[in-house]
């Protein structure tokens, strides 16, 4: 049982209170949170009756960020986690999916506007994007095959700016944060066009983990044709971040700064310089074509190159990634007298070809060469969706798609030896259905095939070795869901989910810190999620104006099935790396009509963090506190701003490493800090 602080206390029974104040108001005209529409990949439809399991990150969830992540919006949603290993080095979980990933965003499929940020492989370099550049995010959890492609986890749909826009954001803060950028949208002629840019530094709460950043995004959506448009994107970002490394409990009780230390065989993370330096570029070509009213083509294409440089204790590692990626399909629509359906047939696949060449480190330098290794992954899919809507009654969503994945690998150097691998194609079936009761309250079911192949980080992981036994990990989800809106004044909802899944990828570390990945036979994922989120409710009072709050919760059992380590059985042991509850509030308050509080909380409970669950982390409630006025000139708008993270200055961890050899599970977060920033908007 998590013991509560005289603080905690009292702010839940401010909740209480306020939520009681609200039911006892009048309702306001805004729109319903209910109405919200969501994209869905270019299947457009109102919250309330979309078939799958959606959170929205909204503006105002985003205001919540720090200029480095996404994490405080994207972790105020049940079901999705984002973790922060250090600074620079995120990961993302939706529904328990990290368990594989020691960094980066693995079996979640990230989307960019129309294009693909993940590479045909699975892996996402999520951590190349600034927050600054994503105005909305939808997440969707589970499989969704029919329309996205082959992961268990979910997807992210993250969306840039499509209004008008003229601003620049400068702010500093705690271990030396700076962070500047200049963000210019504006229609001109036929053209929508983008230009943003963004460097981002900072020093870091411990040794070895500063971050520096430079990113330049280019958009243009251009109407050549009254039924037509031609979308190009450019996206060049140059990341380098230090990476300090897992340390023991001990260690990290007699100095939470340290970075790890090293042995009498095996050097420190300081004195090999450890980190990642990561360049990229992505650009691609996207036409949207109305050919009739009922008939529509999309076609996509895109490519990437990657230079990717990890200086580890054991190893300097170079990776030069190409990446080719193209999506299409034709949509028809057809509306009758109380029925409207829609028809989508297509294609998404991609190929990611990467040479690997793996050094001695001298001290962040390239020594003799280890090994040189050529790594080509293909993956693709056919799908046929149909949307269906009864006398905006009855709403079905129903989805097939065959995928295929296969890679080819080499061995150049010292040894020479190559080969090839197809896993079986997939079948995948998804099939929503949801029934409207009443004026904002809808039912829900949903059940769909997931499969997720091996990722290229994981058939050739940082010990050096193919891992030609790994297969996909796959398996069934089924959920029931409920939405309501309450009056115009607060909006519910709660899922409840369950998924099994056959050889689950698990990650391995040896003793030099080098990890591996292994299938894990079975697991089961049962859980149940909610929201509860109030409108912004006019008090009508001058000194205390505006206020409303959101409260989400993941509620999770999470268990190994059939799961044997050498002559450990780990049947029935909780799932590592997954906590079995999170529970996260937010308060926005509105004072004197100008000054903005936002009042945030993210309880995440006790998880095992090796799969023997010998060692469990600590429970933890972190508070975060933000301060927005704005400053009115004639034709400018100064948006000043003071942000406190970690309020209460709590000692946790925001990202462990499960497995870790050595007991070195843990990197400790920051303890209190501050950040102070201007936004201005011309």
């Amino acid at each position: 049982m998590v013991q509560l602080s005289s603080m905690t206390k009292f702010y839940l029974l401010a909740i209480t209170f306020s939520t009681s104040v609200l039911f006892s108001q009048k309702k306001d005209s805004a729109t319903l949170i209910s109405e919200v529409r969501i994209d869905a990949y270019k299947k457009p439809t109102s919250f309330i009756t979309s078939t799958k399991s959606v959170s929205v990150v909204s503006q105002d969830l985003l205001n919540l960020n720090t200029p480095e992540r996404l994490l405080e919006s994207i972790n105020q949603n049940a079901g999705s986690r984002m973790e922060e290993r250090s600074p620079g080095s995120y990961r993302i979980s939706v529904r328990g999916s990290s368990l594989r990933s020691p960094f980066g965003v693995r079996n979640v499929k990230v989307y960019l506007d129309d294009f693909i940020l993940s590479d045909a492989s699975g892996n996402t370099y999520f951590n190349v994007i600034s927050p600054e550049l994503i105005n909305r995010i939808e997440i969707y959890k589970g499989p969704e095959s029919g329309d996205f492609g082959a992961v268990t986890g979910g997807t992210l749909l993250l969306k840039t700016r499509n209004a008008e826009n003229t601003s620049a954001n400068l702010s500093t803060g705690s271990f030396g944060t700076f962070n500047q950028s200049i963000d210019f949208s504006k229609q001109l002629g036929k053209h929508f066009v983008q230009i943003f840019e963004n460097y981002y530094q900072t020093d870091s709460y411990r040794e070895q983990s500063a971050v520096k950043r430079k990113q330049i995004f280019l958009k243009d959506e251009f109407q050549y044709a009254g039924n037509a448009q031609l979308k190009a994107m450019v996206l060049l970002s140059d990341l380098e971040y230090q990476t300090p490394g897992g340390l023991t409990f001990e260690q990290m009780q007699n100095d939470r700064t340290q970075a790890r230390q090293g042995t009498a065989t095996i050097p420190g993370a300081s004195q090999q310089n450890a980190g990642i330096r990561n360049k990229m570029i992505l650009g691609g070509l996207a036409n949207d074509w109305n050919i009739t009213p009922k008939l529509s083509h999309f076609m996509l294409v895109q490519g990437s190159y990657v230079d990717f440089e990890n200086p580890f204790i054991t190893n300097f590692e170079n990776r030069f990634e190409s990446n080719f990626a193209l999506r299409t399909h034709l949509n028809y629509q057809q509306n009758w007298q109380k029925v409207s359906a829609e028809l989508r047939l297509g294609f998404e696949g991609g190929i990611n070809d990467i040479f690997i060449k793996n050094f001695d480190n001298n001290k962040g330098i390239e020594g003799d060469p280890q090994n040189f290794d050529q790594l080509k992954s293909y993956s693709g899919f056919y799908f046929v969706s149909q949307k269906l809507n009864f006398n905006e009654k009855l709403f079905t969503d129903i989805s097939l798609s065959l995928n295929s994945n296969s890679y080819e690998w080499e061995k150049i150097f010292p040894a020479s030896e190559n080969g090839k691998t197809k896993f079986k194609d997939q079948l995948l079936p998804n099939f929503g259905l949801t029934y409207l009761i009443g004026k904002g309250f809808s039912v829900r079911g949903k059940i769909g095939k997931g499969n997720s192949a091996p990722t290229n980080e994981e058939i050739r992981s940082s010990n050096q070795e193919f891992t030609l036994n790994l297969v996909p990990e796959y398996g069934w989800n089924k959920e029931i869901g409920l939405r309501k809106q309450f009056g115009n004044v607060l909006f519910a909802e709660a899922n409840y989910f369950d998924f099994r899944m056959k050889d689950a990828i698990v990650r391995r570390q040896n003793e030099r810190g080098q990890e591996f990945f292994v299938n894990s036979g079975e697991t089961l994922q049962q859980g149940v999620e909610i929201l509860l989120e109030s409108k912004n409710f006019d008090l009508k009072n001058d000194f205390f104006n505006n206020f409303k709050f959101r409260f989400s919760g993941s509620f999770y059992d999470f268990k190994f099935k059939n799961y044997k380590q050498g002559e450990n059985d780990f049947s029935g042991n909780d799932l590592t790396g997954v906590p079995k509850t999170t529970i996260n509030s937010l308060l926005n308050f509105t004072f004197f009509n100008k000054l903005s509080v936002d009042y945030s909380h993210f309880h995440t409970s006790k998880m095992p963090l090796n799969d023997a669950n010998t060692v469990l982390s600590d429970s933890n409630l972190i508070g975060n506190i933000q301060f927005r006025y704005p400053v009115e000139f004639e034709k400018t708008r100064l948006n000043l701003f003071v942000q406190i993270q970690n309020l209460y200055n709590t000692e946790y961890v925001l990202g462990f490493d499960i497995n870790a050899f050595g007991n070195r599970f843990y990197n400790p977060a920051a303890k209190r800090n501050f950040l102070l920033g201007v936004k201005v908007e011309f």
